[in-house]
């Protein structure tokens, strides 16, 4: 049985947090597929710029905006930017940061700038992309995380905005609905992306055995899933979290 070809000739969608990780995956599966697609990063224009050279290679419609996603005026600027440029599609919500520590020694800082960058700026994106979705009959996908479902030690920051980023999900799912937006959640699981750069090797081998898969997943398998709810064959799902975390939960 061949990999399910989708298309996106003729369709323009935003992926946040663009460069890296999942996110840089999707970027790439998306071009692939035919769409025109924009990006975001925040620091890294060196990894942004080699996404822009891997995918032209291949004479993709790609282009990235920097996006400080702590800042309201830079995210005004995105939308400002992207509802410019005509039909908008589809939008990945996937710009997120980790500020792990226990919350005994948490500070207000690392409390509110995980919640601003997961969970208040996604809200900002799809409030601002309300009508040009509208206009398409687009879809959302917003990335959420299997912490936002079962918690996670040290991570209550993290574990509480990617469960606001499910409810937001669920809301709007019911609410724009009836415009004919389409609004699901991806949940990770343990995948092998930059994210995971600071944990040693002996506990990745832990975790990948918690796992019943018994390995991590890759950013390719999260994007696929991603790409799922975006494409016309996910037209009746609607309000859906998707886990891709191998069984762990």
């Amino acid at each position: 049985m061949g990999a399910i070809t989708y298309h996106f000739t003729g369709r323009t969608v935003l992926v946040t947090g663009g460069s890296r990780g999942i996110g840089r995956s999707v970027v790439k599966q998306l071009a692939a597929a035919g769409a025109q697609v924009v990006f975001t990063y925040s620091r890294d224009r060196a990894a942004a710029e080699s996404l822009l050279a891997e995918t032209g290679k291949d004479g993709c419609s790609v282009s990235c905006i920097q996006t400080d996603f702590t800042d309201p005026g830079s995210i005004r600027h995105l939308l400002d930017v992207v509802s410019e440029n005509g039909p908008l599609h589809g939008v990945v919500n996937n710009a997120g940061i980790i500020r792990d520590t226990p919350v005994y020694k948490m500070s207000d800082e690392q409390w509110n700038s995980v919640i601003q960058v997961n969970l208040t700026s996604m809200f900002a994106i799809i409030r601002g992309l309300i009508r040009p979705l509208g206009l398409s009959r687009g879809s959302v996908v917003n990335v959420s995380s299997v912490s936002g479902l079962a918690g996670a030690s040290g991570q209550a920051n993290y574990a509480a905005s990617k469960a606001g980023v499910i409810g937001l999900t669920k809301a709007l799912a019911k609410e724009l609905g009836s415009l004919g937006i389409r609004v699901n959640a991806v949940a990770p699981g343990y995948i092998g992306t930059e994210m995971l750069n600071d944990i040693a090797d002996r506990r990745k081998l832990a975790l990948a055995k918690s796992i019943p898969l018994k390995r991590l997943g890759t950013p390719e398998e999260a994007a696929a899933a991603v790409l799922f709810l975006l494409s016309g064959e996910a037209s009746y799902v609607n309000g859906s979290v998707l886990v891709v975390d191998g069984g762990l939960l």
